[in-house]
């Protein structure tokens, strides 16, 4: 915001005579606390009143209402050796878009946040929501009327469509995100002029008009999440995209390699597939005279299961996707829990980044709508893995896939998890399964039949697959068709 800006805003703000939920006024800086209690307080107080912001105001005497100026510089300011805007936006859920504006109005230096009202959801600093009333700050739990008009506040804007950073010139826009990353995707050719280039993002939404500031633009959460040169510059959003970690063994006592991404996906996407494929051992078959490179995993998995994690995480909850490498398996973790149950990610597709995943879709890192999931468990049948596994945890969900492990030594929920998965990936595509698939799923001698009939008859148990034909006679002929068919 312009100078002349932030004193009509000032001034507004001062006409209102007092403090209120969603306004408050302060002298100079405390305690980080207070203020991340106090970000909590006006985001949800504004939600209550039905304010798109909340403002915190330093400079001001709570008790006059009169300028006085402030020392607090928060930008600069350090808290616990972090800087503080960074130590409490991390400290919220869900995050906020929080504006700090520090200028001077009548030789005084004042200081403005600017907080986004909460919608839908709480806004909780260090896990405990509050609420301003009259000029205290207090636990919202123990006012729950207040509770159940955020939960039940509509849903009314997407986290693509808010604003990561706004009233940018051309050339600022072009210097925070990667241009020439977005073409080469698409495979045009890069535009001979800057406005092109801009007119470009515009449609896309990367980035929007501002409508306050001729010839100025605001870069969306989706132009910045996809093409940021350097998330840092965004205090809004996470400073990394992706997180990679290696592990020595099994288990996570000893890490090998931490490696964050602080681009946008689509710029860090394939670097970070690679990087992971590079951290994976790999074995050497002798076909022919000729060495061939095997790799423990596909490339394919990888792929899927990196954009999955990018396109189906909750930008509320705290967090990035990471990715965790063992010896015996790989773990993909997003933020946020499922919109549709685990057993049906094969015949059922959600998100709630549709427009994230579209555009995913046409730069080519994901697949199709529906097909990924497929795509996932076919090559883990091509390379004879155990099924893929998924696990909803308190507040994220994880994809597992595991190395090569040989029936034998599959217990009996890597057997069930693999039929059903082998059940619905037949029924998708309109066939059946059958004693027979099964073990060419599992590379099972036909004399040994009995054993895929067992694991047959487990699944059915639990309640996975049924038969085709119920009424069938023959069971050596029996078909089955998931739950849900």
């Amino acid at each position: 915001m312009e100078v002349t800006e932030l004193r009509t805003l000032l001034e507004r703000l001062l006409s209102e005579g007092r403090e209120c939920e969603w306004l408050e006024f302060k002298l100079n800086f405390h305690s980080a606390e207070e203020i991340g209690e106090t970000l909590s307080a006006l985001s949800n107080g504004a939600c209550v009143k039905n304010q798109s912001y909340g403002y915190m105001v330093f400079g001001i005497s709570d008790t006059s209402f009169l300028v006085e100026g402030t020392s607090f510089r928060p930008k600069t300011h350090k808290h616990k050796k972090d800087e503080l805007v960074h130590w409490l936006l991390q400290r919220l859920n869900p995050r906020l878009d929080v504006g700090i504006y520090e200028f001077d109005y009548k030789g005084k230096n004042i200081v403005i946040f600017k907080i986004p009202a909460t919608f839908n959801q709480p806004v909780e600093f260090m896990h405990e929501a509050y609420i301003r009333i009259g000029s205290i700050i207090r636990k919202l739990r123990d006012f729950p009327e207040f509770a159940r008009k955020i939960w039940s506040k509509p849903v009314d804007r997407l986290f693509e469509k808010g604003i990561a950073l706004d009233r940018l010139d051309a050339e600022t826009v072009d210097n925070l995100l990667d241009t020439h990353c977005y073409f080469e995707l698409m495979g045009l050719p890069y535009p001979s002029t800057r406005k092109a280039v801009i007119e470009r993002f515009v449609k896309e939404r990367f980035i929007v008009k501002n409508k306050d500031t001729e010839g100025h633009f605001d870069i969306t959460n989706l132009g910045a999440i996809l093409l940021a040169k350097d998330l840092g510059e965004f205090p809004s959003l996470p400073r990394e995209s992706l997180r990679v970690i290696v592990y020595q063994g099994k288990g996570k006592l000893k890490t090998l390699k931490d490696q964050p991404e602080i681009k946008g996906y689509a710029v860090a996407f394939e670097r970070v597939v690679d990087y992971i494929n590079a951290q994976l051992p790999q074995n050497e078959e002798i076909s022919k005279a000729l060495r061939e490179t095997v790799r423990m995993y596909p490339v394919e998995a990888i792929r899927e299961l990196v954009a999955n994690a990018i396109i189906h995480q909750d930008f509320k909850e705290k967090g990035t996707p990471f990715i965790e490498i063992y010896s015996d398996r790989i773990e993909f973790s997003n933020p946020g829990l499922p919109m549709i149950r685990p057993e049906r990610f094969i015949d059922e597709y959600k998100s709630r980044n549709e427009e994230l995943a579209g555009i995913m879709r046409r730069l080519g890192i994901c697949e199709e709508k529906g097909s990924g999931i497929d795509r996932l468990i076919t090559s883990c049948e091509v390379y004879q893995l155990p099924a893929p596994n998924f696990l909803i945890q308190e507040r994220h969900t994880k994809a597992v896939i595991y190395a090569h492990k040989p029936f034998n030594e599959m217990d009996r929920k890597d057997r069930i998890r693999a039929c059903y998965q082998h059940c619905c990936l037949r029924y998708v595509t309109n066939e059946k399964m059958t004693n027979q698939t099964l073990r060419k799923r599992f590379k099972i001698e036909p004399r040994n039949s009995a054993s895929a009939s067992r694991i047959i008859k487990d699944t059915v148990a639990e309640n996975l697959i049924k038969e085709d034909d119920p009424n069938g006679k023959s069971k050596k002929y029996a078909s089955y068709i998931p739950f849900w068919a």
